[in-house]
């Protein structure tokens, strides 16, 4: 909060913006990662004061928009257990799972015992206060959250906690802007990273995907003049003809990372393949509950059986996660998919795309 003022002050802003435009000479496309850093785009309109030149694109930066519908449905089975208490963050409960009104939010309204934490500690409370109950949190989250889950699962263990379990469901940033570079429709010629990811791993996480696919990328926090700084340190690179790894957000940002933190989630977790909604399964994308503490796993405990589930064809979150697309390209936008009746998660989410557009942007649609 010490900076906050500073980091919103619209003349330094409108600055950024000029200077772009004095650099820019032509199209490049730039996709932001982090669905915190698409709200702030789409809230103070930086897309409007960019270069028609310079296009943001926004990529699947939304834990809960990426977390697959089987994760879903697995937990609406847990949920449906009359032993079991599903703990989960709020956003998780309108996400819509493969049937026609499945989210958990329909399951608590016909009395499964779903509860909203703020924190994965908040789970063990309920746990510790609840001995007779299962209860199983859905872990969602990028390497952002991965730390405090983590925290969770060992705290459990210590702890000799028998009725806490994890229904974990993370993904890495990293393996996924590879899956996208080395798509045949790839648009995306250069990244803003997240910046609150890259607080806990370091910026050294991209410097192989800079060299691999000569691709600038650069850190970026989540305020209006970052934002913009960080789009500036691109199209320096893009008109230069440079590919870098820089780091904008220098504030919160080391090259290390959170050293303490890393040692936890791989004390506890460990690097699997992972499913992502809109984007099918990434090699080496997830973390998975290790098997020493396999009792804390839900998946393991419960036998949950692995399914496949087909995704909305009239949803079209897919493309927009991918850069293909905006959320007004879909014909379903601000009509049949809204926050209140999403056809697709990037509705639900606070972080997701079609959330954003559709609270900053519908009136230019609809009108």
């Amino acid at each position: 909060m010490k900076y906050l003022d500073e980091y919103r002050d619209d003349r330094i802003a409108l600055a950024l913006a000029a200077e772009i435009r004095e650099r820019v000479t032509r199209h490049w496309v730039l996709m932001e990662i982090c669905g915190g850093q698409t709200h702030t785009i789409m809230r103070y309109g930086l897309d409007e004061l960019l270069p028609a030149q310079v296009e943001l694109v926004h990529g699947p930066g939304c834990p809960v928009c990426v977390t697959p519908i089987e994760t879903v449905d697995r937990a609406l089975q847990l949920a449906a257990r009359p032993d079991v208490t599903l703990v989960s963050y709020g956003d998780m409960l309108r996400v819509p799972g493969s049937g026609a009104g499945s989210d958990l939010l329909n399951a608590k309204a016909r009395g499964a015992d779903v509860r909203v934490v703020y924190s994965p500690l908040e789970a063990l409370k309920i746990a510790r206060a609840n001995p007779n109950r299962k209860i199983v949190f859905l872990a969602i989250g990028f390497e952002t959250t991965a730390p405090a889950n983590a925290m969770a699962v060992w705290q459990a263990h210590r702890e000799s906690l028998a009725n806490f379990y994890m229904l974990a469901s993370h993904v890495l940033v990293p393996p996924a802007i590879q899956l996208l570079l080395q798509a045949p429709d790839n648009r995306v010629q250069a990244f803003i990273a997240p910046g609150h990811v890259c607080a806990v791993v370091g910026c050294r996480e991209y410097e192989d995907l800079v060299q691999q696919f000569r691709v600038p990328i650069v850190v970026g926090g989540f305020e209006p003049v970052d934002l913009l700084e960080a789009i500036l340190m691109l199209v320096k690179q893009l008109e230069r003809g440079e590919f870098k790894l820089e780091n904008q957000y220098v504030r919160a940002v080391t090259r290390s990372g959170n050293l303490p933190a890393q040692e936890m989630v791989q004390r506890v977790f460990e690097v699997a393949d992972q499913k992502w909604r809109g984007l099918g399964e990434i090699q080496h994308s997830g973390l998975r509950i290790r098997p020493e503490f396999a009792a804390h796993d839900a998946e393991r405990v419960f036998g949950i059986a692995d399914f496949h589930v087909e995704e909305s064809s009239e949803c079209i979150s897919a493309q927009v996660l991918k850069g293909l697309k905006k959320p007004t390209d879909c014909p379903a936008f601000a009509t049949r998919c809204s926050p209140e009746n999403p056809l697709g998660a990037p509705m639900v989410s606070a972080e997701g795309a079609c959330a954003a557009y559709y609270r900053y942007r519908r009136h230019k649609v609809l009108v």
